[in-house]
């Protein structure tokens, strides 16, 4: 034997290692409900996050969401043009946009640049033992750390998803109005004309949920991260594909329960 591992007790101890990371991570999901209820409460801190995730993400979602209406409209041009339904257009958008694309894209942008910078920021501070001296000075690392940054992406996604869906029907205007002159007050009541109550509850639903993960991933893979600075890219690295990945799952899951309610 050259003390290599065979195949089989690779693939043995790859499964061991998912499953446990699996309830490791269920049973943080579960010390952040009980942290959250209990007093002291963090209100500087989720502000300070608040702003982090929120104000700091403007620019870039806000070029984000001009882009994709822009071009969805454009896209989407031809196609009905074929079918002499070009007047179809803004319900088209509105419904790709409110339904689909505004939390989809709010989620991945923020997935991307924040998931990223929480993972990094927590495993850079536990790899430097700054949380672990927190605990000593008799401040709660987790409620402090963990709970306020889950928090302020929770609250400010949904924000953001309402704002990248304004400035992406905005950009849709832009290009009906350059092609058809199209007044901005029949651009909306076209475009509102099939969309229901339902579509912009599902999508506050998803971007609560996207929200919601993205925090947790970030603050997950950060105050578990090790081997110094290199433990500290993994980190931000797998932040952002697991945060991907599970945002993907949820909208599959949360689309199969909205379509139930529409039928």
């Amino acid at each position: 034997m050259n003390g290599k591992p065979t195949g089989k007790v690779f693939l043995t101890k790859k499964i061991d290692d998912f499953f446990i990371g699996l309830y490791s991570g269920f049973q943080f999901v579960i010390r952040f409900f009980k942290e959250v209820l209990k007093p002291p409460y963090e209100f500087k801190e989720i502000i300070k996050q608040c702003y982090e995730v929120g104000y700091k993400s403007l620019g870039l979602i806000t070029l984000t969401g001009f882009i994709t209406g822009l071009v969805f409209t454009k896209q989407s041009r031809p196609s009905l043009s074929e079918f002499g339904a070009s007047s179809w257009l803004p319900s088209l958008v509105a419904i790709a946009i409110i339904r689909a694309l505004a939390p989809l894209v709010t989620a991945l942008i923020a997935a991307g640049k924040v998931g990223s910078q929480i993972g990094a920021e927590l495993g850079s501070m536990k790899v430097t033992e700054q949380i672990d001296a927190m605990e000593v000075s008799a401040t709660n690392p987790f409620k402090y750390l963990v709970v306020s940054r889950v928090l302020a992406t929770t609250i400010m996604i949904p924000m953001l998803m309402f704002y990248t869906g304004a400035v992406a029907m905005f950009g849709a205007y832009l290009n009906v109005h350059q092609n058809e002159m199209t007044s901005l007050i029949t651009f909306f009541q076209q475009a509102f004309e099939k969309i229901s109550f339902l579509d912009i509850f599902s999508s506050l639903i998803k971007s609560i949920a996207y929200g919601f993960t993205i925090g947790i991933v970030g603050c997950y893979k950060g105050y578990h991260a090790s081997n110094g600075t290199e433990g500290v890219g993994k980190a931000a690295n797998s932040s952002v594909v697991l945060s991907m990945f599970l945002i993907f799952v949820e909208e599959i899951l949360i689309v199969q329960l909205t379509n139930s309610f529409r039928t």
